[in-house]
């Protein structure tokens, strides 16, 4: 038994090296991200959600990140340029965006134009590294778009046509753009840094750019309502979709391409729906199975090249 263990690596070990897993649970941690900033809208104030959630993802990265600081110095200082733009991109701006978003819009307007993520992607890979999809491929993109329009529009195209854009769907938008923006740029990260001490250095970077908009939220008066619901929030979003969800997502990128790592954005209303389904009573419906389906036709088209 102890000699097999040592010659075959786990199973499960195995499994989370696999890039397709990793964006797949980074989806599952994201939705449940979305959900808890729509629903802690009235208790914490977007920035400071943005801000207590990275303060704890450093926590949890610094004791993995310091071991490698002084060896790898002058990799982090040649690259500085990049891991600028991905702090400030990834750490500072998506979901501060998406949490001022979920302010003002509804769930499914933010849940829809999420879902614009991987087409933004493509678009900017495309544009800026010459990355273009087969023909397989981008048809399985927009079946899976279509699942997902067809989860967010409740199998009803009158509901997309009666949405009326505010200015959290204006803020959502910009979160699509930046995250599309910080997928492509991950092309760019410093090569040689261990990934924890790159996700350390982002993260810093990404504190030091919401410390003041923090500090001027704070200032206008707006705090956080301290009880166990909103700690419990903080400490969720601050370990699974900022930690673990990030070393994930950045780990699949690198494997699969940010066009097809960021097609598993779509996954994102499924899991919203099994999410709903399990914590509020809330059961799916016809269209959810459409939709579920036809997103994972359009991920298994784009897997198989």
């Amino acid at each position: 038994m102890i000699g097999g263990f040592r010659h075959n690596p786990p199973t499960m070990r195995r499994l989370l090296a696999h890039p397709y897993l990793l964006l797949t649970l980074t989806a599952l941690f994201w939705s449940g991200n979305m959900v808890l900033g729509r629903g802690v809208r009235g208790d914490i104030p977007p920035l400071a959600l943005a801000f207590w959630r990275w303060v704890i993802a450093l926590l949890l990265v610094l004791p993995l990140a310091l071991p490698h600081l002084r060896e790898q110095w002058p990799l982090l200082r040649r690259g500085w340029k990049p891991l600028l733009v991905l702090g400030l991109l990834g750490v500072g701006g998506y979901n501060t965006f998406a949490y001022i978003a979920l302010q003002y819009t509804t769930a499914t307007n933010a849940s829809l134009l999420n879902s614009f993520v991987p087409i933004a992607t493509i678009a900017i890979a495309w544009a800026f590294l010459g990355k273009r999809l087969h023909g397989r491929e981008a048809i399985g993109v927009l079946v899976s778009l279509a699942g997902a329009l067809t989860i967010v529009a409740r199998g009803d195209p009158a509901v997309l046509a009666r949405l009326n854009l505010n200015v959290g769907d204006l803020w959502m938008l910009l979160a699509v753009l930046d995250w599309a923006i910080y997928t492509v740029c991950l092309a760019w990260r410093p090569a040689g840094v261990h990934p924890m001490l790159m996700l350390g250095s982002t993260i810093a970077i990404g504190l030091a750019a919401l410390a003041p908009a923090y500090a001027w939220e704070l200032a206008q008066g707006r705090t956080m309502h301290v009880h166990f619901g909103s700690l419990a929030a903080l400490a969720y979003v601050g370990v699974l979709p900022s930690f673990v969800g990030y070393i994930f997502y950045n780990r699949g990128v690198a494997e699969v391409g940010p066009g097809k790592a960021s097609l598993f954005i779509h996954l994102m209303p499924v899991f919203g729906t099994l999410l709903s389904a399990l914590l509020l009573g809330e059961p799916p419906y016809a269209y959810h199975y459409v939709g579920i389906a036809l997103i994972f036709c359009g991920i298994g088209l784009t897997m198989r090249r």
